[in-house]
């Protein structure tokens, strides 16, 4: 999955160390909590170390890492992730700056090396350009677009993008939405309506809304998720911006406070920079 962030990095750090002292367990107290794991979460993971720890009157570092690495294991295996069935139909939705767009083409070009075919759906039909910019990376990647012009209507792409797919018997079909704020209550019922169209339109797909996130922002992703599943129901999250930053703990709060499960994680500039979120591999790429 490449090389993800600084908190990784701040992470291995502790088992170069040759003593499971006070001043160890204090120190990965404040990084837990500083990469955004949360407080209570972040005591609990300590203190279940520090009892694993005893009970099996552990002082080796090495072996130390493997229980820490079964504890944070453990934290992330309790929501259940998403096994994709075709055809199957994924609304991407989120706020503006996420990543959206790439986390898109992204996934059209993670399901195109799975051999399946793709076609996106261009109903971001609000902001300036962004019908450009799919049909942009749609011919990068050499999937099939559908699309209107900048202003249509939402729901009519999505009708068409759909009654298409069908025709062309294509397996993922991914949907672009306008990036909002929960704040902006027109566009969270054009959400809506989409999700009626496609709950309507899509009767023999698998339906997942899935809601990208940027892990540069810590704590105030968690506060969009709760926002939007409050307007649609939430299948899955896309995770963006690993790569660059401290913040990757708040894939534990995710899981915890939401019980909605990471499906994909983007973590660089490079069209295959994607990855099916896999706990064992996450904390792998923490730890070992």
């Amino acid at each position: 999955m490449g090389i993800f962030s600084n908190f990784f990095a701040k992470l291995k750090h502790f088992f170069t160390r040759s003593e499971l002292n006070d001043e160890f367990f204090d120190e990965l107290e404040r990084t837990l909590i500083s990469s955004d794991m949360g407080v209570e979460t972040s005591k609990n993971i300590v203190q279940t170390f520090k009892d694993k720890l005893r009970i099996s009157k552990t002082k080796d570092i090495a072996t130390a890492k493997i229980i820490l690495r079964d504890i944070l294991i453990g934290e992330l295996k309790d929501v259940q992730s998403i096994n994709f069935s075709y055809p199957v139909v994924i609304t991407v939705i989120g706020v503006n700056g996420v990543g959206k767009t790439t986390s898109i083409a992204k996934m059209a070009n993670y399901f195109s090396k799975q051999k399946k075919s793709v076609v996106l759906i261009a109903a971001d039909t609000f902001r300036a350009g962004a019908v450009n910019q799919i049909d942009d990376w749609a011919k990068k990647v050499n999937v099939r677009i559908v699309k209107q012009n900048e202003g249509a209507d939402s729901g009519s792409v999505v009708f068409d993008g759909l009654v298409s797919a069908k025709a062309k018997n294509n397996d993922v079909v991914i949907v672009d939405t306008a990036g909002r704020l929960h704040t902006k209550t027109n566009l969270m019922n054009e959400l809506q309506k989409i999700d009626k169209i496609i709950n309507r339109e899509a009767v023999d797909f698998q339906k997942l809304n899935l809601i990208v996130l940027d892990a540069s922002i810590g704590q105030n992703s968690i506060q969009q998720v709760k926002a939007f599943k409050d307007s649609v129901k939430l299948d899955g999250i896309i995770v963006t911006k690993l790569d660059g930053t401290a913040k990757g703990g708040v894939v534990f709060q995710i899981v915890k406070d939401l019980d909605v499960p990471v499906i994909f994680t983007c973590f660089g500039e490079k069209i295959e920079d994607i990855a099916v979120f896999d706990a064992k591999s996450y904390i792998d790429n923490i730890l070992m």
